[in-house]
C-alpha cells in the first residue's frame, strides 16, 4: 500500500512534531509514527466501509419505495442498478474484509449515518448517476467505473466528509490523497474472480520497507546536531529562518540517507525529497534543498566519503 515516497512523508510528519532531543527514549515517538502509518489503513477500510453502507443505503431505499401505501409504478418497480452493482456487492459480500472493518472498529457509519445520507443524495441527484441506470450495460467495467467515478467526482471532494475525517483522526488529512490513490488503484483492478485478499492490501510492501521507516526516524533524530552542522556549513549565504523550517527537516532526511542508507542511491533520494518540498513546503524550497544536496553529494564523492554499495548506485 505505502511507497518509500509515502513513508517518507510520515517520518517527515513525525519528525516534525517530535518536541524530544537526542538523548530522550525514542520508543514513544517511534510508536507514535508506526500509529500514524497504520492509521492509513484504517482511512482505507473505513472508505470501504461507506461505499457498503452506500450500498445497504440503496437497498433500503428501494424497499422503502416498494412499500409506499401510495406508491406510483415507478415506485413500485424502482430501478435497482445501484443496489445491483457488481463492485459494491464484491465489497460487501466480502467476508474477510467486513471482519476486518468489524475488528478494527471501523464500521462507524452506523452512528454518523447523516454523511451516508448526503452522499447517497449527492449520488442520487447527479448527472453521474442518471447516466448509469440509463445504460443497459450491467458488466463488472461499467459498474466499477461507475464507483470510481461517483468517489472522484462526489464522494472524496465531499467538503462535510473531510471535515469529518479531520475530526476522526487529524493525521488522516494528509493520509486522504494518498489513501485514495491506493483505493482507486485497488477497486480498477478487482475482477469477478479476484480472491477477498484483493481488497486488503498490506501496508508495507515487504519487511524492509517497515524496518526503513523506523530506521530513518531514529537515525535522524539521533544524528540531528551533526546534520545541522554539516548544512549550515553549506548554507552561509542561506537564512536561518529557512533552515529552522520544513527545508532544513528535509535536508536532515536526506543527509541521513546519503550517510546511514548506503544502498538507496544519492539521486534517488534527492529527487524524493525535490518532490516532497514542492508538495509541502515553499515554492522555493526545491532550488534551495536540490542545491545544498547537490553540493553535499559533489564533496562526498570527491572525497569517497559515505560510499554507496550495490548494483547500479551512484
Amino acid at each position: 500500500m505505502l511507497n518509500r515516497r509515502h513513508i517518507r512523508i510520515k517520518v517527515m510528519q513525525s519528525l516534525y512534531a517530535f518536541k524530544g532531543h537526542e538523548s530522550d527514549d525514542l520508543a514513544k515517538d517511534e510508536k507514535f509514527l508506526m500509529h500514524s502509518l497504520d492509521g492509513m489503513l484504517d482511512l482505507y477500510f473505513s472508505i470501504l466501509a461507506l461505499l457498503t453502507e452506500l450500498h445497504k443505503k440503496s437497498k433500503n431505499y428501494n424497499e422503502k419505495l416498494q412499500k409506499k401505501l401510495l406508491g406510483s409504478d415507478s415506485d413500485r418497480n424502482p430501478n435497482t442498478k445501484f443496489q445491483d452493482n457488481l463492485l459494491l456487492n464484491i465489497i460487501s459480500d466480502n467476508k474477510m474484509l467486513q471482519e476486518v472493518i468489524s475488528k478494527r472498529k471501523l464500521n462507524f457509519w452506523d452512528l454518523d449515518f447523516e454523511y451516508v445520507d448526503i452522499l447517497f443524495k449527492d449520488i442520487k441527484n447527479s448527472k453521474l448517476y442518471e447516466d448509469y441506470i440509463s445504460n443497459p450495460e450491467t458488466d463488472l467495467k461499467t459498474d466499477k467505473k461507475f464507483i470510481i467515478d461517483i468517489y472522484t467526482e462526489i464522494i472524496a471532494p465531499n467538503d462535510k466528509l473531510y471535515d469529518y475525517f479531520e475530526d476522526k483522526k487529524l493525521t488522516w488529512v494528509d493520509d486522504f490523497p494518498v489513501v485514495n490513490t491506493v483505493l482507486l488503484k485497488v477497486l480498477g483492478k478487482i475482477k469477478l474472480t479476484s480472491p477477498e485478499t484483493k481488497l486488503i492490501p498490506d501496508l508495507y510492501k515487504d519487511e524492509d520497507d517497515k524496518e526503513f521507516a523506523k530506521e530513518l526516524f531514529k537515525k535522524t533524530i539521533l544524528n540531528n546536531s551533526k546534520f545541522a552542522e554539516e548544512i549550515s556549513k553549506k548554507t552561509t549565504n542561506w537564512d536561518t529562518e529557512r533552515l529552522a523550517s520544513l527545508d532544513g527537516l528535509l535536508l536532515k532526511m536526506a543527509l541521513c540517507e546519503f550517510q546511514k542508507f548506503p544502498s538507496i542511491p544519492h539521486k534517488v533520494t534527492i529527487n524524493e525529497y525535490l518532490e516532497i518540498a514542492k508538495e509541502y513546503s515553499t515554492p522555493k524550497s526545491s532550488l534551495f534543498i536540490n542545491g545544498i544536496l547537490d553540493k553535499i553529494v559533489k564533496e562526498y564523492q570527491s572525497k569517497a566519503l559515505h560510499p554507496k554499495t550495490g548494483r547500479g548506485l551512484m
